[in-house]
C-alpha cells in the first residue's frame, strides 16, 4: 500500500485559519460507511443521526502551552516542543533548529527560572532535563505557548478555543480537533435524548501528526502515546457492546484508544503506550461510528478513517468536501462515518 493512496488535493484557502465564533456551527458531512452516501448538514443538527443509547466516547486530554522559546547557551535562538513528560525534570521535546541541538547544550528561556540541557537524542526528538524554581506547570503557564499547528498561520485570539469543553487532563501538545465542535448546550440536548456520553484519556503528542515518510505505508512507526482508560469508561463500553448499541468515537485519538485495548470486542481498564497504527484492513472490535475532522493528505489520520470507512468511499467524500468549500484541518468542519 502506497503513500500516493492517500493523496488528494486540498486548495490552501480552504484550510481553516481561525474557529468559528459558535463551535457548533460548523459544518457536518455525513458519510455511510456501507453505501458511501454522503449527506450534508450542521454540526448542531447531530441528534439527527444519532439514536437513543448509542455511546459517545470523547478524550478528555488538555492542550498544554507546550510551545517554549530561549536561547542557547552559546548563543542563538531556539523553540522547542515539549512531547512527552518522562519524569519529574525530563521531557522528550523537538527542538528548532534541530542541527545545533547536540547532546550537552544549555537551552536557557527564562534566567534562573527554566532552564534545560539536552541529555539525550531519541529517534524523534532531544530529551531535556529542566531545571526550574518553583512549579514546572506553573511557569510553562507564564512562559509556554499554545503549540498551534504549522498550517495556521493567524494567531488565536482566545487559546481556549483550542481546547475542548470538557478537556480536563493537561497533558498534549495539540488538541483531539474532533471535539472542538461540542458546546454543553449539544451534550445536554443529546442527553436529554438519550445519547451516553464516556470520556477515555489520550495525550496528543508526535504519534498523532508525525508525517508519513515511507513511500511503502508499512514501513512507518508510529510514536507512543500515553493513554489511559479507566474502570467506568470501560463498563460502559462493554455493556453497550453487550447490548448491541453502537460506540462512537469523537476523534482518531479515541479509536487508537479503544482499538489498542480491545480484546475479543470488549475493553478493559488500562493506562500504558500505544504506537496503534491503523490502515486499511485493519480489523475494528469496538468503534461502530466515527465523529472526526478532515485530515492532511498522505497523513495517518487519514489512512484510519480510511482503515474505518472505505479508501475510495473516503477519498470521494473529501473530493465532495472540497468541491463544496467545506473547511479543513483542525479549526475545520466536522465529518460523522456511521
Amino acid at each position: 500500500m502506497k503513500l500516493e493512496d492517500f493523496d488528494y488535493n486540498l486548495p490552501e484557502e480552504l484550510i481553516a485559519q481561525t474557529p468559528l465564533e459558535k463551535r457548533d456551527e460548523s459544518r457536518l458531512l455525513v458519510l455511510n460507511r456501507q453505501t458511501g452516501e454522503i449527506t450534508h448538514d450542521i454540526f448542531k443538527n447531530l441528534k439527527r443521526y444519532l439514536v437513543p443509547g448509542d455511546l459517545l466516547v470523547v478524550n478528555k486530554t488538555r492542550v498544554i502551552p507546550a510551545r517554549l522559546y530561549g536561547v542557547r547557551e552559546q548563543g542563538g535562538e531556539v523553540e522547542i516542543l515539549l512531547l512527552k513528560r518522562l519524569s519529574l525534570t525530563e521531557w522528550e521535546v523537538l527542538v528548532k533548529p534541530g542541527r545545533r541541538a547536540r547532546v550537552g547544550t544549555r537551552l536557557i528561556f527564562a534566567p534562573g527560572v527554566l532552564e534545560g540541557e539536552i541529555v539525550a537524542q531519541t529517534e524523534v526528538g532531544r530529551i531535556i532535563k529542566f531545571s526550574f524554581q518553583g512549579i514546572f506547570e506553573e511557569i510553562l503557564n507564564q512562559l509556554g505557548q499554545t503549540p498551534l499547528p504549522p498550517y495556521i498561520k493567524e494567531k488565536l485570539k482566545d487559546p481556549e478555543r483550542y481546547q475542548t469543553i470538557y478537556a480536563k487532563e493537561p497533558g498534549s501538545a495539540a488538541a483531539p480537533t474532533a471535539g472542538l465542535h461540542f458546546t454543553w448546550e449539544l451534550i445536554s440536548e443529546l442527553n436529554n435524548y438519550g445519547v451516553e456520553f464516556t470520556e477515555v484519556l489520550l495525550h496528543v503528542g508526535l504519534g498523532t501528526f508525525k508525517p508519513v515518510k515511507t513511500e511503502n505505508i508499512f514501513e512507518h512507526k508510529m510514536h507512543e502515546e500515553y493513554y489511559e482508560i479507566e474502570n467506568e469508561a470501560a463498563e460502559k463500553i462493554n455493556k453497550a457492546k453487550r447490548e448491541g448499541r453502537r460506540v462512537i468515537a469523537v476523534g482518531t485519538t479515541v479509536v487508537r484508544v479503544l482499538e489498542s485495548v480491545a480484546d475479543r470486542g470488549q475493553v478493559a481498564p488500562a493506562k500504558g503506550y500505544t504506537d496503534l497504527f491503523i490502515y486499511p484492513g485493519f480489523n475494528f472490535q469496538i468503534i461502530d461510528g466515527l465523529i472526526t475532522n478532515f485530515h492532511l493528505p498522505k497523513s495517518t489520520l487519514l489512512m484510519l478513517v480510511s482503515a474505518f470507512a472505505g479508501r475510495e468511499k473516503v477519498l470521494n467524500a473529501y473530493e465532495t468536501a472540497v468541491s463544496l468549500r467545506y473547511r479543513f484541518f483542525s479549526f475545520g468542519d466536522a465529518m460523522l462515518i456511521i
